[in-house]
């Protein structure tokens, strides 16, 4: 067990970053340890984004920068491809093709209309978000850039559960699909919840209850996606994935700054 856990550690970072981390297992036991550890994944990419963030904030550019800086830090630490998966998503399901000629335009390496429109409005929202949650202070921004960060790899822990199938037989969609167990994923969120929570105490009691509400709202929004792209798709694919972890990150923002 110790080894697998180690072997889904690696999973979990070698595929959902670009940290040096060597991958040497790739099997359905190891996926399914690896979905499990999605969010650890999402925490460091948090913390990261979350330290540049408050190093350009408190270097005195102002909460703008700030904003982008904490944007930019998890684009490059995936190289774009949760961005690139949003994008081929958006022209998948905005063609109003068939299931199998949407798959085959999703393939494509280039970009079309609507995913050059999601992607710009995506980004523009988490920009938005982060820069008045910055402007309250260094410690809102980066607490919220750490939540959004957790909230969308956790999206991905349930995008993986038992029951959601795989739209194509290769590609990561379909080594990861349908390898969690419902019972751990359920326990994943209420894990995830109860510690962003704690976190979001630290700045309130209020803020407690906001924090706990960014990540079940991630999920929701992510959920209703992941829905929509089975119905249409037939299943999930790698970009489906991207495109599910990139709502759940910015659906998260958005709700921390409800009631602020």
């Amino acid at each position: 067990m110790t080894s697998l856990n180690s072997h889904g550690l690696r999973f979990a970072f070698g595929t959902l970053t670009v940290l040096p981390v060597r991958v040497t297992r790739w099997d359905r036991a190891t996926a399914r340890a690896g979905m499990l550890c999605a969010p650890l994944a999402g925490f460091v990419v948090g913390l990261l984004a979350a330290a540049l963030g408050s190093l350009s904030l408190l270097a005195g550019p102002g909460p703008l920068l700030a904003a982008v800086a904490s944007v930019a830090v998890p684009a490059a630490l995936t190289r774009g491809l949760h961005l690139d998966g949003l994008a081929d998503t958006a022209d998948g399901l905005g063609s109003g093709k068939p299931a199998e000629d949407a798959l085959r335009i999703m393939k494509q390496s280039d970009i079309g209309p609507f995913g050059v429109i999601t992607l710009l409005l995506v980004l523009l929202a988490q920009v938005a978000v982060l820069f008045e949650l910055y402007g309250q202070g260094w410690a809102h921004g980066a607490l919220g850039a750490v939540v959004a960060a957790v909230a969308a790899r956790l999206a991905l822990t349930l995008a993986s559960r038992q029951g959601v199938p795989a739209a194509r037989p290769e590609g990561l969609g379909a080594t990861v699909a349908a390898t969690v167990p419902a019972g751990r994923a359920l326990l994943a969120v209420v894990v995830t919840v109860a510690l962003c929570a704690a976190a979001g105490a630290l700045l309130g009691p209020y803020a407690a209850l906001r924090h706990a509400l960014a990540v079940l709202g991630a999920l929701a929004a992510a959920e209703l996606l992941l829905r929509h792209c089975v119905r249409r798709f037939g299943g999930v694919t790698g970009d489906v994935f991207g495109g599910v972890e990139e709502t759940a990150a910015t659906a998260a923002l958005v709700v921390l700054t409800l009631g602020t």
